[in-house]
């Protein structure tokens, strides 16, 4: 059995890619799920909650979390992963793409995180996991705008390690490189990019989420970073 069996977990950005391979890693491992992504699909996973929610709508994550709840009892674990890109040099990105990644990024962590932690301190063994990226610990050139987002989140995560360790809940970032998703798809990615093959699955990502949430309580994992090997390594 897994140690995460009968787990309850909300999960944002829970459509496609990333956020769809970590809720039906969540499932496999017993964890009974509320799925958040502006599409609503519950990805056919048994029992699942499926709504629509923006995450640039703290009031439909509120909904989510309190019908999540409701449903299973409580909520024991966050995964922050909706997320948007737009890469290109810096004076040449569209401002309402420039607005949309504070937007969704940051400010979309920030009203899911609010919406969720009153139930994870009910907890009082519960985990924040955030979905960052490598571009929140490194600033890449044409990803300024996308980098300031990534940092803000890695930052708040850190943040409310410390504030919040004493209550029960562990918060940790996962800061993966390259995965060869849609993401940022026709926004500086194109589908003939050779730098895709290279890439890691967002199956990778998962399997890392689940390596998070299954340490004892006795230690939290603060910062979790990987690159496929064909990235280079900075610093």
């Amino acid at each position: 059995m897994s140690p995460l069996d009968g787990q309850v977990a909300l999960v944002t950005g829970a459509s496609r890619g990333i956020g769809a391979a970590v809720a039906r890693a969540l499932a496999t491992s017993g964890v009974r799920l509320g799925l958040a992504s502006r599409s609503g699909d519950d990805l056919g996973l048994d029992g699942a909650i499926g709504r629509p929610a923006d995450v640039r709508d703290q009031a439909a994550l509120e909904r989510l979390a309190a019908e999540t709840a409701a449903r299973f009892g409580r909520i024991d674990i966050l995964v922050v992963n909706a997320g948007v890109g737009a890469y290109g040099p810096f004076l040449e990105l569209p401002a309402d793409q420039l607005e949309e990644m504070i937007d969704v990024n940051v400010k979309g962590a920030l009203y899911s995180i609010r919406a969720v932690l009153p139930y994870l301190l009910r907890s009082q063994a519960a985990d924040i996991v955030t979905i960052a990226s490598e571009a929140g610990r490194r600033g890449l050139p044409f990803e300024a705008a996308y980098c300031a987002s990534k940092f803000a989140q890695v930052g708040l995560t850190a943040a409310l390690d410390h504030e919040l360790r004493e209550q029960g809940v562990r918060c940790t970032n996962v800061c993966p490189g390259g995965v060869a998703t849609d993401f940022a798809m026709g926004r500086g990615r194109t589908p003939d990019m050779p730098a895709l093959g290279g890439m890691m699955q967002p199956e990778d990502v998962a399997e890392a989420v689940l390596f998070v949430l299954t340490r004892p309580r006795t230690h939290r994992m603060l910062e979790v970073a990987f690159r496929p090997v064909t990235e280079a390594s900075w610093g």
